[in-house]
């Protein structure tokens, strides 16, 4: 079975230092985790959120998913409107 294609463009990827601490310490690779992002895996978002960023992805709007490290730490993925970055980074770096 072949993967599914991606459904978002990532475009430049950047984290935060705060992202990078913690994916450092939990001892985890980001790229499972941009892959599912990139492929509509949203994560730990709500019923709502879920279908928001579906219909970003058609529509071309800001997405957004969430995610929790092994070890509890929470962190959201967020792919601009314009496709041209994606930002890893810790709910309180917003």
């Amino acid at each position: 079975m072949s993967p599914k294609p991606a459904t978002v463009s990532l475009g430049q990827v950047v984290a935060t230092p705060g992202a990078l601490h913690a994916f450092a310490l939990a001892e985890e690779n980001y790229l499972a985790y941009l892959l599912r992002h990139a492929r509509g895996d949203w994560g730990e978002v709500c019923p709502e959120d879920a279908r928001a960023n579906d219909l970003a992805r058609e529509w071309g709007e800001r997405v957004l998913s969430a995610y929790r490290l092994p070890d509890g730490t929470k962190f959201w993925i967020i792919t601009e409107a314009d496709r041209s970055s994606t930002c890893i980074l810790l709910p309180e770096e917003y």
